[in-house]
């Protein structure tokens, strides 16, 4: 059986999310942890090795939190992405391994060339 978050706070700076779940367990999830690694399409893809790397998000902001059923919350941050269902099971999954998981994330943008800042524009 899943846990169920019997608390979702957006911090005021909006720059993270804190679940607590009715198992007592409690976690702080970074606002770019959870843009991306957001479980949608547009991120993960549509099938095996299609996933997205999505770079320049160090600074994205949560806008909205909107409740999906009774088994997800869905996510809209500044940047107007907000199409990714988060589940109870995979935001657990981001507090427990969520560290693991953004290390990753780093070592693919490394990997790839491309940093956590975004680009300026050109002027």
């Amino acid at each position: 059986m899943t846990a169920t978050p019997t608390e979702i706070r957006v911090s005021k700076d909006r720059k993270s999310l804190t679940v607590t779940f009715d198992d007592g367990a409690r976690y702080a999830l970074p606002a770019e942890m959870l843009r991306v690694l957001s479980p949608s399409a547009e991120v993960k893809g549509h099938g095996p090795g299609q996933a997205v790397t999505v770079p320049g998000k160090r600074n994205v902001e949560i806008m909205t939190v909107a409740a999906a059923g009774n088994y997800a919350i869905r996510i809209g941050f500044d940047d107007m992405h907000d199409s990714g269902i988060y589940t109870w099971s995979y935001l657990r999954e981001l507090g427990e391994d969520g560290a693991r998981l953004f290390a990753d994330y780093e070592a693919e943008l490394a990997e790839k060339g491309m940093t956590r800042d975004r680009a300026e524009r050109p002027r």
